[in-house]
């Protein structure tokens, strides 16, 4: 990529932030609007340049910190006592993560740790910031498939893996059906649907030759 086009996008990102500063200073200035797209805009240059140098490693950095220092900034900016930009920061730093792991990021034992320091750090956000609701179960249940995926689609154990996976979505729904109503059992019509999936696979693979 030629300099040119880098230099063109840094100006033409330069200007447009500074304009849009100064619309946001004249028409509302109790509101920093002009942050949103500012944001957006830094994200041009930026990917330009690591595009063309192919550091696409150190992109996955810089753009990583720039959003959870733009969300940092929005949770400031909103007075909210609750600082809940940790949420969506603890999900977009695996991005750099995986990004440097290489070709370790598609291993088992990546799916393993990463599931593990997932669920851990967000069970503790959840244990400190809204102990009122267990909704880390949410988060375990869909991390979970990540390492359980690699480990029966590699080997090849399919009808086990519908077995797994059925367990727990069930073991998903019993527990949200203790927690959230246990004066009701409702969590037997999701089960009765899911365990179908590991039934059929048995009978397909049962089945009389043709």
């Amino acid at each position: 990529m030629r300099d040119h086009r880098a230099n063109f996008a840094v100006a033409g990102s330069i200007m447009s932030i500074v304009f849009l500063l100064i619309v946001n200073v004249i028409t509302s200035p109790d509101y920093l609007w002009f942050v949103h797209p500012a944001f957006a805009l830094l994200q041009w240059p930026i990917a330009m340049y690591f595009a063309a140098t192919r550091r696409l490693k150190l992109y996955s950095l810089v753009s990583t910190l720039l959003l959870i220092l733009y969300l940092i900034w929005e949770n400031i900016i909103q007075g909210a006592g609750h600082p809940w930009f940790l949420y969506p920061a603890l999900a977009v730093i695996w991005w750099p993560i995986i990004m440097y792991a290489g070709r370790y990021a598609a291993t088992l034992g990546m799916a393993i740790i990463s599931s593990i320091l997932i669920i851990g750090s967000y069970g503790i956000l959840n244990l400190l910031l809204s102990p009122h609701y267990p909704w880390i179960i949410f988060v375990a249940y869909a991390i979970l498939w990540w390492p359980m995926s690699i480990y029966f689609t590699r080997s090849g154990r399919y009808f086990d893996f519908s077995l797994c996976a059925s367990l727990l979505t069930s073991a998903l729904f019993i527990t949200v059906n203790i927690i959230s109503s246990p004066n009701e059992i409702w969590a037997i019509y999701p089960i009765f649907a899911v365990i179908w999936w590991p039934l059929s696979m048995h009978y397909y693979a049962k089945r009389p030759p043709v």
